[in-house]
């Protein structure tokens, strides 16, 4: 177990998983929390990292800082998420090393795997054929992270987990239409459509205020508004989105993300993840995730019927589904002592309460 005093630096202690994995640790009793905003901290630059580590001197660290989207934005801004992953990698991994952290965790993703991979995703996948295009540049970053912790621990001893969460959604997740992942996007083109089509424009603009698209806000006329949501698939009585619909996903509530974060921190270390008696060691990251998945098309339909929407659903084909199927093999997990709780249907349902209400 870790002191409740400890020092624990959460870096991207804002994001998705960051704010949750803080929250959950402040309500377990850890009191000396350290979080840095990028305008207080650029984890690129390697020099204020250093500076930061120098002055602060944390024992635990949370790796949860990443550059990161959907489909769309990994496939248009392929250079930035490889580029801008490796530096903040690099830096945090390397500074915690320089300063004897304790113990380190980082979070990657699931799109580590191979695109054709056998299903469920084993930890034994990893590298064993190609990646899915569309996100190769953030799947190698990650890839290279997880590299690290498992290199540094087996030359040097330390004490870093890599894990590896599914699909991750919930409070202050980004619903930015160019850049969010799948679930909250969906969640916002529903809740948009579901407006237009019962002319609330009160709520389009308090929304667009909110969150702007491309610099659009609800001061822009009907027009012009109406000519944005028309780019990303939304149209009085229809409601369009990317791909055929059926690739499958699995998602995770981030708070609970955030609670096996903790408990591997707390309980488990390097030595746990290794396979007895391997002559080479390898695939010592570990898989969160629920086991349990859904199709894009049945997940729309679900988030329609939270949020009411009776118009058209539609899918562009034209468009890409990025990996048809990527579902984890949690055993790993489950074996060390952790499972999920919340499944989809509630979540979508939080989720959406959470959106209505920041």
């Amino acid at each position: 177990m870790i002191d409740k005093n400890a020092k624990i630096y959460i870096a991207g202690h804002r994001g998705l998983v960051g704010s949750a994995i803080w929250n959950n640790l402040q309500s377990k009793g850890y009191i000396n929390l350290v979080g840095k905003s990028h305008a207080e901290l650029d984890l690129m630059d390697g020099v204020a990292v250093r500076r930061f580590f120098d002055e602060e001197q944390p024992e635990y660290v949370f790796l949860a800082a990443a550059y990161v989207g959907g489909i769309m934005a990994n496939n248009t801004y392929r250079a930035d998420f490889i580029y801008r992953n490796l530096q903040i990698q690099q830096n945090v991994i390397g500074e915690s090393f320089r300063h004897d952290v304790k113990k380190l965790l980082f979070l990657g993703s699931t799109c580590i795997y191979p695109r054709d991979a056998e299903q469920p995703l084993k930890e034994t996948s990893l590298l064993t054929a190609p990646l899915e295009y569309t996100n190769e540049p953030y799947a190698i970053a990650k890839i290279a992270g997880l590299k690290m912790c498992e290199s540094f621990n087996l030359q040097y001893g330390t004490n870093y987990i890599a894990v590896m969460p599914t699909n991750l959604y919930g409070p202050n997740d980004n619903f930015d239409l160019e850049r969010s992942h799948v679930l909250p996007a969906m969640i916002r083109k529903t809740h948009l459509a579901h407006c237009l089509m019962n002319n609330r424009w009160n709520e389009i603009r308090q929304d667009l205020n909110r969150r702007p698209v491309e610099g659009v806000n609800g001061d822009f006329s009907n027009e012009a508004i109406k000519l944005i949501l028309y780019k990303y698939g939304i149209t009085d009585g229809e409601l369009k989105l990317w791909g055929t619909g059926t690739p499958m996903r699995e998602f995770l509530w981030s708070e609970e993300m955030a609670d096996a974060s903790v408990f591997v921190m707390e309980t488990v270390d390097f030595k746990d993840t290794r396979q007895p008696g391997d002559k080479q060691i390898r695939n010592c990251h570990i898989n969160i995730g629920t086991g349990k998945e859904i199709s894009i098309r049945a997940l729309a339909e679900l988030i329609i019927s939270v949020i009411g929407y009776q118009g058209t659903l539609t899918f562009d084909s034209s468009k890409p589904d990025g990996t048809m199927r990527k579902l984890t093999d949690p055993s790993k997990l489950h074996a060390l002592g952790w499972h999920h709780h919340i499944d989809i249907a509630e979540g979508v349902k939080q989720l959406y309460q959470w959106y209505l209400d920041f």
